[in-house]
C-alpha cells in the first residue's frame, strides 16, 4: 500500500475529497496490529508490515499512535481489555480458591487454542512478549505488570481462603500463586507449539491433582 497519493499535475482540478485524510477503523486496525505483534513480536515486525496490515499509511499509524513504541503499548491494552474476561471472569465468580483456580487453568485452555477468536496467534500475548529483551525497557517493564497483575489476583484469591479457613494458615501463599502462574505461562507456551485444547485440559488437571494432594480437595 503507498504510503501517500502522487502528486497531481499543476492547474489540474482535484478529485472530489482530495486532501482529506481517508478515515479508518481504529479499533479493526489496532486488532490487525496487535495480531501481527502477538504473532512475531516487537522487533521482528516492521512499520511496513503494520501500515499493510492496518490499511493505512505510516504517517497516520503515527498521527494515531505516535510511533511504533506507543502502538505496541496500546496493543497490549486493546489485547488485555479484549480477551481477559475470557480467562479471568470464571475466576474472579468462583465460590472456592479451589474453583478459581481450577476455572483459571480450564478457561486459560480454551482461550489459548480456538476458542474465543479462531483467527488469532495461539498463545498469550502478554505471557509469550519478550519485548523487553529486544532494546525495549519500557515496553518490557509494560508487559511485566500486565503479568504482575495475574499474580497478585491469585495471591488476592488464595489470602481470602486463606482467612476464610479454607486454606490452612501454613501455605506460602505466594509459591502456590506462583506455581499456578507458572502452570499457566506453560499452558501458553504449549499452546504456541501446537498443543490442543484437549491436551492442555489434562495438564490442568493434573495441577488440580497436585492441589488436592498437597492443600486438599
Amino acid at each position: 500500500m503507498q504510503n501517500s497519493e502522487p502528486a497531481s499535475s499543476p492547474g489540474a482540478a482535484s478529485p472530489r475529497g482530495r486532501g482529506r485524510p481517508r478515515a479508518f477503523d481504529r479499533d479493526e486496525a489496532l486488532t490487525r496490529a496487535m495480531h501481527l505483534f502477538w504473532r512475531k513480536g516487537f522487533a521482528a515486525t516492521s512499520i511496513a508490515e503494520l501500515t499493510a496490515a492496518m490499511g493505512i499509511g505510516s504517517p497516520s499509524l503515527y498521527a494515531a499512535f505516535g510511533s511504533k513504541e506507543g502502538l505496541y503499548a496500546e496493543a497490549v491494552r486493546h489485547y488485555r481489555a479484549r480477551y481477559e474476561a475470557h480467562v479471568w471472569g470464571n475466576f474472579a465468580a468462583a465460590p472456592t480458591a479451589r474453583a478459581a483456580v481450577e476455572a483459571l487453568l480450564m478457561d486459560t485452555a480454551a482461550a489459548l487454542t480456538d476458542v474465543c477468536a479462531p483467527e488469532a496467534p495461539r498463545g498469550c500475548m502478554v505471557t509469550l512478549s519478550a519485548v523487553g529483551g529486544e532494546g525495549q525497557a519500557e515496553l518490557g517493564e509494560c508487559v511485566r505488570a500486565a503479568r504482575a497483575l495475574g499474580c497478585e489476583q491469585v495471591v488476592k484469591r488464595l489470602s481470602r481462603a486463606v482467612a476464610a479457613g479454607e486454606i490452612g494458615a501454613a501455605v506460602d501463599v505466594p509459591a502456590l500463586a506462583r506455581y499456578v502462574m507458572t502452570v499457566q505461562g506453560g499452558l501458553s507456551l504449549q499452546a504456541r507449539d501446537g498443543a490442543s485444547r484437549a491436551e492442555l485440559e489434562a495438564v490442568a488437571r493434573l495441577a488440580m491433582a497436585g492441589w488436592d494432594a498437597r492443600i486438599g480437595g
